[in-house]
């Protein structure tokens, strides 16, 4: 959790569970990268060694790169490594910068929590039908977009809520 490029602080005990948070998806976006590496391993040993390609291989994979990339997407909001365009922040004037950023951290609050809302709405959904080939719930491929959602949520507003109390550590947020 040290090799974050700046260090959140400010908001006391709810920096911690922030990067409790990252750090927990740090470890299952890593084991779901491993584990789809050996399954998709797995597939091909399948079809070229055994001749018994196993069909179930895919629709698992599809799943561990949702929450792969989901998870990824969380974290970089938090890290503030997500992409962004910050060119026009970094030529304005202080006080200018400041109401953009405010801005951004404002659009990725609402955007995070619309991911929320409607990927809770689609996974309860879909939750009762199932995936060809594997049986599982079909809610769970929506349910990375959901939990990206709120992660996208809570470190937005913790960004907003340290850029107003005047402890932003963003390098491209102060001078």
């Amino acid at each position: 959790m040290s090799d974050l490029p700046h260090t959140h602080t400010g908001l006391g005990p709810i920096d911690s569970v922030f990067r409790g948070i990252v750090f927990i998806c740090r470890i299952a976006a890593g084991v779901a990268l491993v584990a789809m590496t050996l399954l998709l391993g797995y597939q091909v040993f399948g079809r070229y060694v055994l001749n018994d390609t196993p069909t179930w291989v895919d629709p698992l994979s599809l799943l561990l790169v949702m929450l792969i990339a989901f998870l990824g997407a969380g974290i970089g909001v938090y890290e503030d490594t997500h992409l962004s365009v910050v060119v026009f922040r970094k030529m304005a004037a202080r006080k200018i910068r400041s109401v953009m950023v405010i801005m951004t951290d404002t659009f990725l609050m609402i955007f995070g929590g619309l991911m929320f809302w409607y990927g809770g709405q689609l996974t309860l959904f879909k939750w009762n039908s199932l995936i060809p080939l594997i049986q599982w719930p079909e809610g769970l491929r929506s349910l990375p977009l959901t939990i990206c959602g709120g992660m996208i949520l809570v470190f937005s507003l913790g960004h907003l809520a340290r850029h107003l109390l005047g402890r932003d550590t963003r390098t491209d947020s102060i001078e």
